[in-house]
């Protein structure tokens, strides 16, 4: 006697109702039992745990190549209707495969041979389970307009916050913040288009944000209080991460006011050059619509300096910056040695506060008693506002200073040498990789000025490029004395504050 094939199919919709108690294990039990009970044998199990009310999920596409490959197995086993398919198309398939599906808890059989009542309760059963997750959805829907009426955005949090689950809010994330704030800053600074700005930010931060979510980001309101919901506009509850003023520059420079304009060809190191022998400064055109040439503007008279190719320009400037270069294990070295800086310098700001906070107790107290004095008796009206004012003025004295404690930017400052550091061990490196523009970009970021003549260039550096080139050059680097946990000794003002 030929042995019946068949197939089990298990779904329940996604992991979180798994472990809510809806158990494929009891469904496989159920189908397992029916099988056995009427003498069927099962070839294949196939188990998801995936939503059926849209087309497109991966066991049930593999359970129907299941049965287009094996003529022999016509049966499937499932428990009902819902764990099968929750729309049409999916139905359609099925029934295209001329296959006997059998709904165990619903004591029925579908096939093409089926009576017309089974075949129709079978149709009122889908149109059922379809319509459970249109009302779903639509619950949902509803439920998450209802939230965003009451300030709180309903999905996921864009760069710079984070969705806090625990507290069920949005919150500006310490790291990406401090970034999605430097975008609306950069571009509404107007020097940047979107994919400049994607690239200098990458360059800067190492984030990197594609011109379409950057333009995403900066026509979004959220980051100003804000959020949009299902055409509408809502106050949120999630901290602004930028003032109103900002965005509203952002949103002109996106519509053209104050954009930056860019000239049919691009000449890069246009405007960072001055002649050496007159002090003019050096200018670039065009010729044959093709070759740029630098050349003093001879403002001052005729000039002997002689006109250089961008190309030429562009090697002496190279040079330059393999003169600011840190070997590595210095940058190391520095960058422990002003992380431990940081460190006590963040402890003695906090020996500071407490010792702030000590004083204004005891200045409290002090006024007090003095108060209690007066209203005994003890002491003189005049007495008393004299010293009321002393007191006054020492309170707001301590509360300056712990304030201004407060406002340190010293984690800040230290982030920004540490990337001077780095840029000035890598800069020659990134230049010779790089085009002309990306070029000129990094050449600003050292250099103040430069002037040239017939052979030579003759560099202004930036601080503190200049006491890294004077480093560079004499050889320094080997020295050990700025390298302690001491605070660097340059003259003052060579670091960036």
């Amino acid at each position: 006697m030929t042995t019946r094939q068949a197939v089990i199919y298990a779904r329940v919709s996604s992991r979180e109702q798994r472990e809510e108690g809806y158990s494929i294990e009891a469904q496989v039990r159920l189908l397992r039992d029916a099988a056995s009970k009427d003498g069927l044998t099962i070839q294949r199990e196939f188990i998801e745990v995936e939503s059926a009310k849209a087309a497109g999920r991966k066991k049930f596409a593999e359970m129907v190549s299941y049965f287009k490959r094996n003529r022999s197995c016509r049966i499937l086993l499932v428990e009902k209707t819902d764990r099968l398919y929750r729309n049409y198309r999916d139905a359609l398939t099925l029934e295209g495969l001329d296959i006997s599906i059998r709904f165990v808890k619903e004591n029925e059989t579908l096939s093409k041979d089926a009576r017309s009542q089974v075949k129709f309760m079978h149709d009122i059963r889908l149109a059922m389970a379809r319509n459970y997750s249109e009302n779903l959805r639509e619950e949902v829907k509803k439920g998450m307009c209802e939230k965003a009426s009451q300030g709180t955005y309903p999905g996921r949090a864009p760069f710079g916050y984070r969705n806090n689950k625990a507290a069920r809010a949005i919150e500006i994330h310490p790291e990406k913040g401090t970034i999605a704030r430097q975008v609306f800053e950069m571009y509404a600074s107007g020097q940047f288009s979107l994919l400049g700005l994607s690239k200098e930010l990458r360059r800067v931060t190492g984030t990197y944000i594609s011109k379409a979510n950057l333009h995403k980001m900066l026509t979004n309101p959220f980051y100003i209080g804000q959020f949009e919901w299902s055409g509408n506009t809502y106050k949120g509850t999630q901290p602004s991460l930028i003032s109103p003023d900002l965005y509203v520059q952002v949103q002109a420079v996106l519509n053209g006011h104050n954009r930056p304009s860019y000239s049919k060809h691009e000449i890069p190191f246009r405007g960072m050059l001055t002649c050496a022998h007159c002090g003019c400064a050096i200018t670039a055109e065009v010729k044959k619509n093709k070759y740029v040439y630098h050349h003093c503007t001879g403002y001052r008279g005729p000039c002997a300096l002689p006109r250089f190719r961008e190309q030429e320009i562009a090697d002496k400037l190279g040079h330059i910056l393999a003169d600011v270069y840190i070997p590595e294990e210095v940058v190391r070295a520095i960058g422990a040695s002003l992380q431990t800086i940081h460190i006590q310098m963040r402890n003695q700001a906090a020996q500071e506060r407490a010792r702030l906070e000590q004083q204004l107790t005891a200045l409290y107290e002090r006024m007090d008693a003095a108060y209690a004095d007066k209203l005994d008796g003890k002491i003189h009206e005049d007495f008393w506002r004299r010293k009321q004012a002393d007191w006054q003025a020492e309170e707001l004295r301590i509360k300056s200073l712990a304030a201004s404690m407060e406002e340190d930017k010293s984690g800040e400052r230290l982030l920004s040498l540490q990337r001077t550091l780095e840029l000035a061990q890598r800069a020659h490196s990134l230049y010779v990789t790089h085009k002309p523009a990306e070029q000129a970009e990094l050449l600003k970021e050292v250099l103040s000025n430069c002037a040239i003549d017939d052979v030579s260039l003759y560099p202004t550096y930036r601080k503190p490029f200049d006491l890294i080139h004077r480093r560079a050059k004499d050889e320094e680097w080997s020295g050990r004395e700025d390298l302690n946990l001491r605070p660097p000794g340059p003259e003052p003002g060579a670091l960036p504050g």
